[in-house]
């Protein structure tokens, strides 16, 4: 991965010592044009930002994660396409908003993201991730979510329907709604044992302002009641909000 021109590494330890000077400067110094540039926040293998990538070369992708052994998978992948619109980025999500400036970023994509069922904080659509977001997107930039989560998947859209978000798109039922076009129909890895285990997979996308406060859903959520690869039974949570 560090002989890699399109892998940059700042995993937490080390981006709290180094500056990086990448920010606000992705398409003049590593992309080379001024296409749109789109994010996939815990890419794991990356298919999705590669399936994306191909579809959309007047894109730039950025794939983002702090598991290497998985991002290698995807960053091996591109350069063997010669795919130029992508770079991968392993850092922890916590501190995303340290690598971009204001109005950089355009959409950001959550490919089955864990529903964090216990700690709404840690939700990738959670009020707190939502302005960390703002901090370096287009005003009223997209925000897609594809999950096989239930939990999070109704979280967020009782997110969206408090702060008066721009819904944009939305089901609870992806393969069978008419709506899987290219883009949508790209599978990772992972959604495709969610997919063989017959679990239907949700999807919802909408625009974030940039400016009003923004207010957590005060409502308990029926939990998740099958276990999740790599996570604990979610029957077994207590807390929902």
């Amino acid at each position: 991965m560090e002989s890699y021109p399109h892998v940059f590494q700042y995993p937490y330890s080390v981006a709290e010592n180094m500056p990086f000077g990448m920010k606000g400067k992705w398409n003049e110094e590593f992309f080379n044009n001024n296409n749109p540039i789109v994010l996939e926040l815990g890419c794991g293998r990356a298919e999705y930002t590669l399936g994306l990538a191909r579809l959309h070369p007047d894109c730039n992708y950025i794939a983002v994660d702090i598991k290497g052994a998985r991002m290698w998978t995807g960053a091996k992948q591109s350069l063997q396409e010669g795919l130029r619109n992508v770079a991968f980025l392993r850092t922890n999500i916590e501190i995303i908003d340290r690598f971009f400036a204001p109005g950089e970023v355009s959409e950001i994509w959550l490919t089955f993201p864990d529903p964090q069922m216990k700690k709404v904080t840690k939700r990738l659509t959670s009020t707190d991730f939502l302005n960390r977001y703002r901090r370096f997107m287009k005003d009223e930039g997209e925000i897609h979510l594809k999950t096989d989560s239930n939990f999070l998947f109704t979280y967020t859209r009782l997110l969206v329907e408090l702060n008066m978000l721009p819904l944009k798109a939305m089901t609870n039922d992806l393969y069978h709604s008419g709506m899987a076009d290219e883009e949508l129909s790209i599978r990772t890895y992972y959604e495709q044992q969610w997919l063989d285990r017959g679990i239907d997979i949700k999807y919802i996308s909408f625009g974030l302002p940039l400016e009003g406060d923004l207010q957590e859903p005060d409502v308990e959520i029926e939990l998740d009641d099958y276990r999740s690869y790599n996570r604990s039974k979610r029957s077994s949570l207590q807390t929902a909000k």
